[in-house]
């Protein structure tokens, strides 16, 4: 009986090794594959052009499985994280990302300063470079059902199902995979979830030139609304000089009152210096009055000298009324001790009762002293 029991002992053991052997072998051999969990990893190079791999793939895939693999990831400070753990995710330790259970959104996170070392897990350190992020595809009944991208610091628990890993993926090919998932009727949800909307947030993050000629596609007038104002988002939050020459484009060209004023955010959250430039043009020129009007509730949260001189110029200037009503709650919107200043000078001389009414307003919602000594001296007179 003993003896019995030490070879049970021992097969058990064998087994655990065996089960255990694929991940650790994905993990020697790819050191771009995110730490994996509960799941049966597999690992392998795409026999031919990712897309033709992908769809043999997905087509023999009549249990729910995962197909995961890295790309270089466009430069920033960005961390994408899922939000279905405990630990904070604003740093290089994503936690754990559950693949099957628990909130399915990502986030991401934009850092301070980047130049640092990392401790992985393992205890190993990590210096700072180029980064990778993670593409992960679901698929079930033939058919790739959802798209996720994560960054490669996350650790992945695949909920007990199938995981292939794809070595060398190119990332020109990663973009035109993705692509294919672009028009699906499903890019109408709001939630976030669809496989168009992952698809499109993991072709914004790869660091290739593709992904720009992709964007530049998606934001065409002929292209839905709903898919022109998401690629705008990206142009301005990930593609850099390239997504600024894009929606420059869109500010001057994009038949839709709408999708133009979404411009506006989207330039506002660019880290491009022209994209300040834009925005008050925008503010200035667009035939829409409500696109001025959002020019310049964005130029508001920017600050600073050229942004004032804009917003101020738009109560002078703009014909339009609503116009000049939405400037003076852009002057509102700035840090005190520049717009209250300015909120008190349109209320003592504009020559517009309905805006020095508005300034007013706005005045008495500041809570500033500056404001209760205004009130006060007209009271008095």
């Amino acid at each position: 009986m003993k003896m019995r029991g030490v070879l049970l002992c021992c097969a058990m053991a064998l087994g655990a090794i065996l089960l255990a052997a694929p991940y650790l072998s994905a993990q020697e051999k790819d050191s771009r594959m995110p730490r994996v969990e509960n799941a049966r990893v597999e690992q392998r190079a795409p026999a031919g052009p990712l897309a033709a791999e992908v769809k043999e793939q997905v087509g023999q895939s009549a249990q729910p499985q995962w197909i995961g693999y890295a790309v270089p990831q466009v430069a920033s400070d960005r961390e994408i994280c899922c939000d279905n753990h405990g630990g904070s995710w604003g740093n290089s330790d994503c936690g754990i990302c559950r693949l099957e259970n628990g909130d399915r959104r990502n986030m991401t996170s934009r850092g301070g300063n980047t130049a640092k070392d990392d401790t992985a897990k393992d205890g190993t350190v990590k210096l700072e470079g180029p980064r990778n992020v993670v593409v992960l595809l679901r698929a079930q009944g033939q058919r790739v059902v959802k798209i996720r991208v994560v960054s490669e610091e996350c650790t992945l628990d695949a909920g007990g199902l199938p995981f292939l890993w794809l070595t060398g993926v190119k990332p020109a090919e990663s973009v035109a995979l993705l692509a294919g998932y672009m028009h699906g009727d499903e890019f109408e949800d709001h939630d976030g979830r669809s496989v168009s909307q992952g698809a499109l947030t993991a072709i914004a993050l790869h660091a290739d030139e593709a992904a720009d000629r992709a964007l530049e596609s998606f934001v065409r007038p002929e292209e839905r609304e709903s898919l022109r104002k998401q690629a705008a988002f990206w142009l301005g939050e990930a593609r850099g000089k390239a997504g600024l020459v894009a929606l420059q484009k869109m500010a001057k060209s994009d038949p839709s009152t709408g999708v133009r004023a979404h411009v506006t955010f989207a330039l506002s959250i660019s880290r491009e210096a022209g994209a300040l430039d834009e925005m008050i043009r925008m503010a200035k020129e667009d035939e829409s009055a409500h696109v001025r009007g959002q020019a310049l509730f964005w130029l508001a949260q920017k600050a600073g000298k050229k942004a004032v001189d804009a917003i101020t110029g738009a109560i002078e200037d703009d014909p339009d009324t609503d116009v000049k009503k939405k400037a003076v709650f852009a002057l509102s919107q700035l840090p005190k001790d520049e717009g209250v200043p300015k909120l008190i000078e349109v209320a003592q001389t504009n020559r517009n009762p309905a805006v020095r009414k508005q300034a007013m307003f706005w005045l008495g919602q500041s809570n500033d002293p500056r404001a209760l000594a205004f009130f006060e001296k007209v009271l008095a007179q």
